[in-house]
Protein backbone atom coordinates (compact mmCIF):
# COMPACT_ATOMS: atom_id res chain seq x y z
CA UNK A 1 0.00 0.00 0.00
CA UNK A 2 1.56 3.51 -0.48
CA UNK A 3 3.09 5.09 2.48
CA UNK A 4 1.78 8.60 1.69
CA UNK A 5 -2.02 7.94 2.83
CA UNK A 6 -3.67 9.08 6.05
CA UNK A 7 -4.82 6.34 7.94
CA UNK A 8 -8.84 7.31 7.23
CA UNK A 9 -7.65 6.82 3.63
CA UNK A 10 -6.51 3.32 4.83
CA UNK A 11 -9.66 2.62 5.92
CA UNK A 12 -11.65 3.98 3.41
CA UNK A 13 -10.28 1.97 0.83
CA UNK A 14 -10.06 -1.41 2.56
CA UNK A 15 -13.49 -0.83 2.90
CA UNK A 16 -13.85 -0.44 -0.87
CA UNK A 17 -11.68 -3.79 -1.31
CA UNK A 18 -14.28 -5.55 0.35
CA UNK A 19 -17.39 -4.30 -1.01
CA UNK A 20 -18.70 -5.78 -4.28
CA UNK A 21 -17.12 -5.07 -7.66
CA UNK A 22 -19.00 -4.18 -10.81
CA UNK A 23 -18.40 -6.04 -13.64
CA UNK A 24 -17.09 -4.44 -17.27
CA UNK A 25 -19.80 -4.37 -18.92
CA UNK A 26 -18.51 -3.16 -22.35
CA UNK A 27 -17.35 -5.04 -25.32
CA UNK A 28 -13.79 -6.12 -24.78
CA UNK A 29 -14.26 -5.73 -20.90
CA UNK A 30 -12.99 -8.69 -19.95
CA UNK A 31 -12.81 -10.30 -16.44
CA UNK A 32 -11.83 -6.57 -14.94
CA UNK A 33 -13.91 -5.23 -12.28
CA UNK A 34 -13.90 -1.94 -10.88
CA UNK A 35 -15.22 0.25 -7.72
CA UNK A 36 -15.56 3.89 -7.79
CA UNK A 37 -15.68 5.97 -4.96
CA UNK A 38 -15.00 9.68 -3.71
CA UNK A 39 -12.58 9.70 -0.96
CA UNK A 40 -11.98 13.29 0.81
CA UNK A 41 -8.69 14.20 0.48
CA UNK A 42 -8.34 11.93 -2.52
CA UNK A 43 -10.75 12.64 -5.00
CA UNK A 44 -12.47 10.41 -7.57
CA UNK A 45 -11.06 7.02 -7.39
CA UNK A 46 -11.12 3.44 -8.97
CA UNK A 47 -10.35 0.13 -7.29
CA UNK A 48 -9.23 -2.46 -9.63
CA UNK A 49 -10.14 -5.99 -8.39
CA UNK A 50 -7.50 -8.27 -9.52
CA UNK A 51 -9.46 -11.63 -11.01
CA UNK A 52 -8.48 -14.85 -12.72
CA UNK A 53 -9.33 -15.65 -16.15
CA UNK A 54 -9.02 -19.00 -18.74
CA UNK A 55 -10.42 -22.02 -16.96
CA UNK A 56 -8.83 -21.06 -13.46
CA UNK A 57 -11.55 -19.09 -13.04
CA UNK A 58 -13.84 -21.62 -12.58
CA UNK A 59 -11.80 -23.06 -9.25
CA UNK A 60 -9.74 -19.96 -7.82
CA UNK A 61 -11.40 -16.77 -8.87
CA UNK A 62 -9.47 -13.92 -7.23
CA UNK A 63 -6.35 -15.51 -5.50
CA UNK A 64 -3.00 -15.78 -6.93
CA UNK A 65 -0.13 -17.58 -6.11
CA UNK A 66 2.93 -15.22 -5.01
CA UNK A 67 5.80 -15.79 -6.94
CA UNK A 68 7.79 -12.54 -6.91
CA UNK A 69 6.25 -9.01 -7.09
CA UNK A 70 2.39 -9.21 -6.96
CA UNK A 71 0.60 -8.23 -9.94
CA UNK A 72 -1.38 -5.01 -8.39
CA UNK A 73 2.84 -3.70 -7.07
CA UNK A 74 4.12 -4.74 -10.63
CA UNK A 75 1.42 -2.70 -12.15
CA UNK A 76 1.64 -0.13 -9.99
CA UNK A 77 5.24 0.62 -10.97
CA UNK A 78 4.57 -0.05 -14.92
CA UNK A 79 1.88 2.80 -14.43
CA UNK A 80 4.86 5.42 -12.69
CA UNK A 81 7.18 4.16 -15.91
CA UNK A 82 5.01 4.63 -18.75
CA UNK A 83 3.71 8.08 -17.27
CA UNK A 84 7.48 9.11 -16.86
CA UNK A 85 7.95 8.73 -20.73
CA UNK A 86 5.02 10.51 -21.51
CA UNK A 87 2.32 7.74 -22.29
CA UNK A 88 -1.02 8.63 -20.69
CA UNK A 89 -2.46 6.38 -18.18
CA UNK A 90 -4.21 6.55 -15.01
CA UNK A 91 -2.68 8.13 -12.19
CA UNK A 92 -1.19 5.22 -9.73
CA UNK A 93 -2.39 6.12 -5.95
CA UNK A 94 -1.79 2.82 -3.98
CA UNK A 95 -1.77 -0.74 -4.14
CA UNK A 96 -2.43 -3.41 -1.67
CA UNK A 97 -2.67 -7.37 -1.57
CA UNK A 98 -3.82 -9.76 0.97
CA UNK A 99 -2.83 -13.67 1.87
CA UNK A 100 0.30 -15.57 1.71
CA UNK A 101 0.88 -17.93 -0.18
CA UNK A 102 -2.52 -17.23 -1.83
CA UNK A 103 -3.15 -13.82 -2.32
CA UNK A 104 -5.62 -11.29 -2.84
CA UNK A 105 -5.03 -7.71 -5.23
CA UNK A 106 -6.14 -4.21 -5.73
CA UNK A 107 -4.99 -1.26 -7.20
CA UNK A 108 -5.72 2.34 -6.80
CA UNK A 109 -5.71 4.79 -9.75
CA UNK A 110 -7.25 7.95 -10.15
CA UNK A 111 -10.53 8.21 -12.08
CA UNK A 112 -10.87 8.81 -15.35
CA UNK A 113 -14.02 10.86 -15.92
CA UNK A 114 -17.18 10.08 -17.70
CA UNK A 115 -14.68 7.30 -20.01
CA UNK A 116 -15.49 5.45 -22.99
CA UNK A 117 -13.64 2.45 -24.32
CA UNK A 118 -12.51 2.93 -27.93
CA UNK A 119 -14.10 -0.10 -28.74
CA UNK A 120 -17.89 0.99 -28.15
CA UNK A 121 -16.83 4.45 -29.41
CA UNK A 122 -16.03 2.77 -33.12
CA UNK A 123 -19.47 1.15 -32.76
CA UNK A 124 -21.20 4.38 -32.04
CA UNK A 125 -19.33 6.71 -33.80
CA UNK A 126 -16.88 5.42 -35.85
CA UNK A 127 -15.74 8.85 -37.53
CA UNK A 128 -14.68 10.21 -34.06
CA UNK A 129 -13.21 6.74 -33.31
CA UNK A 130 -11.11 6.95 -36.06
CA UNK A 131 -9.82 10.43 -35.13
CA UNK A 132 -8.75 9.31 -31.95
CA UNK A 133 -6.37 6.79 -33.57
CA UNK A 134 -3.94 9.42 -33.95
CA UNK A 135 -3.24 9.96 -30.47
CA UNK A 136 -3.27 5.93 -29.62
CA UNK A 137 -0.62 5.46 -31.73
CA UNK A 138 1.18 8.01 -30.73
CA UNK A 139 1.05 6.84 -27.34
CA UNK A 140 2.20 3.02 -28.53
CA UNK A 141 5.27 4.29 -30.56
CA UNK A 142 6.29 6.24 -27.06
CA UNK A 143 6.09 2.47 -25.35
CA UNK A 144 7.91 0.75 -28.63
CA UNK A 145 10.35 3.77 -28.12
CA UNK A 146 11.00 2.37 -24.85
CA UNK A 147 11.12 -1.19 -25.28
CA UNK A 148 7.65 -1.75 -23.22
CA UNK A 149 5.27 -4.33 -24.80
CA UNK A 150 2.11 -4.36 -23.65
CA UNK A 151 0.78 -7.96 -23.65
CA UNK A 152 -2.83 -6.91 -23.60
CA UNK A 153 -3.31 -3.69 -25.65
CA UNK A 154 -6.59 -3.74 -27.43
CA UNK A 155 -9.51 -1.37 -28.24
CA UNK A 156 -11.37 -1.88 -25.04
CA UNK A 157 -8.08 -1.04 -22.76
CA UNK A 158 -8.51 2.15 -24.73
CA UNK A 159 -10.47 4.90 -22.86
CA UNK A 160 -11.50 8.43 -23.86
CA UNK A 161 -12.19 10.94 -21.01
CA UNK A 162 -14.51 13.30 -21.13
CA UNK A 163 -12.20 15.92 -22.29
CA UNK A 164 -11.04 13.96 -25.02
CA UNK A 165 -8.02 13.05 -23.77
CA UNK A 166 -6.64 9.26 -24.34
CA UNK A 167 -5.56 7.01 -22.23
CA UNK A 168 -3.86 2.97 -21.85
CA UNK A 169 -5.38 1.04 -18.91
CA UNK A 170 -4.67 -2.74 -17.56
CA UNK A 171 -0.41 -2.65 -17.58
CA UNK A 172 -0.26 -5.63 -15.37
CA UNK A 173 1.26 -7.70 -17.92
CA UNK A 174 3.23 -5.39 -19.46
CA UNK A 175 6.93 -5.93 -19.71
CA UNK A 176 10.40 -4.73 -20.91
CA UNK A 177 11.16 -6.32 -24.21
CA UNK A 178 14.96 -6.85 -25.31
CA UNK A 179 14.23 -7.06 -29.14
CA UNK A 180 14.33 -4.55 -31.70
CA UNK A 181 11.82 -1.78 -31.54
CA UNK A 182 10.27 -3.65 -35.68
CA UNK A 183 9.84 -6.70 -33.46
CA UNK A 184 7.62 -4.83 -30.79
CA UNK A 185 5.74 -3.31 -33.86
CA UNK A 186 4.76 -6.50 -34.98
CA UNK A 187 3.66 -7.62 -31.81
CA UNK A 188 1.56 -4.56 -31.55
CA UNK A 189 -0.13 -4.98 -34.54
CA UNK A 190 -0.93 -8.40 -34.35
CA UNK A 191 -2.60 -8.53 -31.59
CA UNK A 192 -4.44 -5.16 -32.65
CA UNK A 193 -5.34 -6.89 -35.10
CA UNK A 194 -7.04 -9.90 -33.30
CA UNK A 195 -9.12 -8.13 -30.88
CA UNK A 196 -10.82 -6.17 -33.59
CA UNK A 197 -11.43 -9.24 -36.04
CA UNK A 198 -12.49 -10.91 -32.95
CA UNK A 199 -15.06 -8.66 -32.11
CA UNK A 200 -15.92 -7.67 -35.18
CA UNK A 201 -15.26 -3.84 -34.60
CA UNK A 202 -14.27 -1.46 -37.34
CA UNK A 203 -11.67 -2.92 -39.50
CA UNK A 204 -9.98 1.10 -40.04
CA UNK A 205 -9.35 0.06 -36.43
CA UNK A 206 -6.84 -2.25 -37.45
CA UNK A 207 -5.31 -0.74 -40.40
CA UNK A 208 -5.00 2.85 -38.87
CA UNK A 209 -2.35 0.93 -35.81
CA UNK A 210 -0.89 -1.08 -38.45
CA UNK A 211 -0.13 2.05 -41.07
CA UNK A 212 0.55 4.29 -38.20
CA UNK A 213 3.19 2.41 -36.64
CA UNK A 214 4.63 1.41 -39.80
CA UNK A 215 5.10 5.04 -41.00
CA UNK A 216 6.21 6.02 -37.86
CA UNK A 217 9.25 3.76 -38.54
CA UNK A 218 9.76 3.70 -41.78
CA UNK A 219 8.79 0.23 -41.98
CA UNK A 220 7.05 -0.74 -45.08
Amino acid sequence: MSTDLHQAHLDALIRLFNAPAEPAASVLGGRIAVTSSHLQGLGFIVVKHYSRGGLIKYFIKRRYFKWGKPRCQFEYEVLVKVRGVGVNAPEPVAYAYYGRPFYKAWLVTREIQEPQTLAELSRVDEPHALNVMKAVVEQVTRLIDNHIFHVDLHPGNVLIGKDGGVFLLDFDKARLHGADRKKILDKYISRWHRAVTKHRLPGMLSEMMRAGLKRNYDVI
